[in-house]
């Protein structure tokens, strides 16, 4: 998620801009620039993000410095500080407060400390920078205990002093012999946090099948339980690889649009899963919310027959009286996408050129002959192109001297082409005479 809005063009800014759009879990300040008549009643609390958005907190602002969204602070922490980004202040914070039930004067809210300085920062940077080192390790001595547990994230503190381990185990696991050994390997407070598979998803971040980012890893915090029932409702089909997400579990967008369903499916008849007819039985197929129309199918073809709600609610009543109808009456599906129109035949005997193959396969043969005498590509390598080495070193002169441009004199003493009317097998003699005038041997004529 690249922000727009820095100064540098894209977010070059490693995330602390104001409009932390490169910062997961954004939340927009819609109350920001909204003017209060109290200042002083404002809220005291500003909503801290650390690790790119992935963990948020609250602090008490009892400093005398007016923070704002995308500025680095450094807090308390767990025996020394920790550094994060301003994500939210102002009247929203109020909000957020009630909506996690915390109380604005609990006391158990943490302050913040100040201003996070250069020196803050780099020791950020190098904290940072261990925590792939240490989450390999860590991986690979859970493993040596035969831990039934997936190590899916390491959060460091910005000092040093205290490391998070976040875990995926299905049962209950024994790891208090693996914090002894991350306390003395690492040299941090250890704590162990076991999320599922969803907060995982979210934490490592992706692209779904929609062609967007996770929801988990953008915006959504509450996961809600996802069943099949949702996809059957919403007449799609029961296939787990498709209904499933990145996490493996059913896919939370599932029940975006549920409600939707539900309110719609309300003007349907219940009960009429199987309508009786003249000629049989026909089963219930989909329902269609947007055309009101139910689908049927009989068991004697493929063919599905779309009814609108009053005649299948007719058919039914009628059923129930014993009468059964002789047809369905089906309506027509009309639809209004624009038929693609079929393309018109081309002749294009003569338009394509078979060059290109013939070209491959002349190289083709080429190499196939190479490499069944590699000896004598190689010798005819050796020599100029047009020479035969077998040949002695006075006919490869010969074909030099045959090969060298002529002199100009010599060019234009070159008898001319026969079809022109001479002789190429005269003589030089014969070849003079026919460039002196033509002499008329005629007799004279006698005059009377």
């Amino acid at each position: 998620m690249g922000c727009g809005s820095c100064g540098s063009g894209g977010c070059k800014n490693n995330g602390a801009c104001s409009s932390g759009g490169c910062n997961r879990m954004n939340v927009y300040d819609w109350l920001a620039n909204l003017p209060f008549s109290d200042p002083e009643s404002g809220c005291r609390i500003v909503e801290v993000s650390f690790n790119n958005g992935s963990r948020k907190d609250y602090f008490r602002n009892n400093t005398n410095y007016f923070f704002e969204k995308g500025d680095w602070i450094a807090v308390e922490g767990v025996s020394g500080f920790d550094v994060g980004m301003v994500n939210l202040t102002g009247e929203l914070v109020r909000l957020q407060l009630k909506k996690h039930e915390i109380k604005e004067n609990d006391q158990d809210i943490k302050k913040i400390l100040r201003r996070a300085n250069d020196a803050d920062l780099s020791k950020l940077k190098e904290t940072k920078a261990r925590e792939k080192d240490v989450l390999i390790r860590s991986r690979a001595i859970a493993k040596q205990l035969n831990l039934d547990m997936k190590m899916a994230e390491v959060e460091i503190q910005a000092d040093g002093r205290k490391a998070t381990f976040f875990y995926i185990a299905d049962d209950r696991v024994d790891f208090r012999e693996l914090i002894k050994i991350y306390a003395g390997e690492f040299k941090v407070k250890v704590e162990m946090k076991q999320i599922g598979a969803r907060q995982e998803a979210g934490k490592v971040g992706g692209i779904g099948s929609c062609g967007r980012e996770l929801c988990c890893s953008s915006w959504l915090t509450d996961f809600k339980s996802v069943n099949t029932n949702a996809a059957r409702y919403q007449n799609l089909s029961i296939n787990q690889a498709k209904l499933s997400g990145q996490c493996g579990r059913l896919k939370c967008c599932l029940n975006y649009e549920l409600d939707t369903y539900l309110d719609a499916l309300q003007h349907f008849p219940d009960n009429c899963e199987t309508i009786e007819i003249a000629r049989g039985r026909a089963f219930l197929v989909k329902k269609d919310i947007f055309r009101n129309l139910m689908w049927f199918g009989m068991s004697d073809s493929t063919k599905q027959y779309p009814l609108t709600i009053e005649r299948v609610r007719k058919i039914k009543s009628l059923n129930m009286q014993g009468i059964k109808p002789e047809e369905l009456e089906a309506v027509e599906v009309v639809s209004n996408k624009p038929k693609e129109v079929e393309p018109e035949f081309v002749d294009v005997v003569g338009h394509i050129s078979l060059r290109s193959l013939e070209k491959n396969s002349r190289k083709r043969r080429e190499k196939e002959r190479n490499d069944r005498n590699p000896n004598q590509h190689r010798r005819d390598n050796n020599h100029p192109q047009g020479q035969n080495p077998n040949r002695g070193p006075q006919q490869r002169r010969d074909n030099n001297q045959q090969g060298r441009p002529q002199h100009p004199q010599q060019r234009n003493q070159q008898p001319r082409n026969p079809q022109q009317g001479q002789n190429p097998n005269r003589g030089p003699q014969q070849r003079r005479d026919n460039n002196q005038p033509r002499q008329d041997n005629r007799p004279p004529k006698q005059e009377s």
